[in-house]
């Protein structure tokens, strides 16, 4: 019994040390999760304009050096009449919103070319007020598939206002729940006009339940909220990299980002963060010109 005993512990012993992105052992033996040094690049985009030859590789990629190939299930240029229910849905199956901002599917629509999500000041029936949700609603879409790995690309314009323009990643079960924000913008927010929030998060995992982030800023030259930009994301299982108009600006090993994720696309309100939006800056919307995905051949 005492040798199977040192066996067992043993064996943990190993598998700890051996988990990707965990330290040692702190003094209270608790698991440290080993946090990732990400470099922020500061590239001048004005001189280190990106010409855009074809739309069937990345902007940052337009020789396709790595060898991509076009994802559908997460392509969409928002040509048809309405939103596609196969690919998306309008809202989020599993969360109403930060509160106040209320989450609503008619705050979703396509036109002209373009995903459109709207905030506004209303109050609808569907908000349960109950659970913080009043004064404010906003909007959601949500991939129906998740996805490992590959090159995403959105052309938007985030919306002039406090409210949240956000493009990211995330998928929460019950024992894995991860997160890769490519933007949170607050197109109108002082003091964040110009700024280009970017995050990695992980909130747990099969061998930690320790929330933890690693973050960066990009300054862009000009207010986001004024015209459209490119933004994208490759991520695979080295490395995870972020760009603006076809531009590197963030770069950093993937130490912890191995789960299938949902793409998202949302406005919130983030009180405590951007400020709640002035009336007169509402209604305003968050417009996605494009989404385009693409995974290594």
């Amino acid at each position: 019994m005492v040798g199977r005993q040192l066996s067992i512990v043993f064996a943990l012993v190993v598998c700890v040390i051996s988990v990707p992105g965990i330290a040692e052992d702190k003094s209270d033996g608790s698991a440290k999760p080993k946090r990732p040094v990400f470099q922020d690049h500061r590239p001048d985009i004005k001189k280190s304009h990106v010409k855009r030859v074809t739309d069937t590789y990345p902007l940052s990629d337009q020789e396709n050096r790595g060898n991509w190939a076009p994802y559908e299930p997460m392509t969409d240029e928002f040509e048809a009449e309405t939103l596609d229910a196969e690919k998306w849905w309008n809202h989020n199956p599993t969360w109403l919103g930060r509160q106040p901002g209320f989450f609503y599917r008619g705050n979703v629509s396509v036109s002209d070319g373009k995903l459109h999500l709207a905030m506004k000041k209303e109050e609808v029936p569907e908000m349960p007020k109950d659970r913080g949700y009043h004064t404010y609603t906003s909007a959601a879409v949500k991939s129906k598939t998740t996805v490992l790995y590959g090159y995403f690309e959105v052309k938007a314009r985030p919306m002039n206002s406090a409210g949240s323009s956000s493009f990211w990643f995330y998928n929460s079960t019950d024992d894995w729940w991860t997160e890769i924000d490519v933007f949170e913008i607050g197109g109108r927010a002082p003091s964040f006009e110009r700024k280009v929030n970017m995050n990695l998060h992980e909130f747990r995992t099969p061998t930690s339940d320790t929330h933890w982030s690693v973050g960066g800023v990009f300054l862009a030259p000009e207010n986001l909220a004024d015209a459209y930009h490119v933004y994208g994301l490759e991520w695979d299982e080295k490395e995870i990299k972020y760009y603006f108009d076809g531009v590197l600006v963030r770069s950093g090993p993937n130490t912890n980002w191995h789960q299938p994720l949902h793409l998202n696309f949302d406005s919130e309100t983030m009180p405590k963060w951007f400020g709640l939006p002035k009336d007169e800056n509402l209604p305003s919307t968050y417009s996605i010109e494009y989404v385009r995905a693409w995974k290594k051949k």
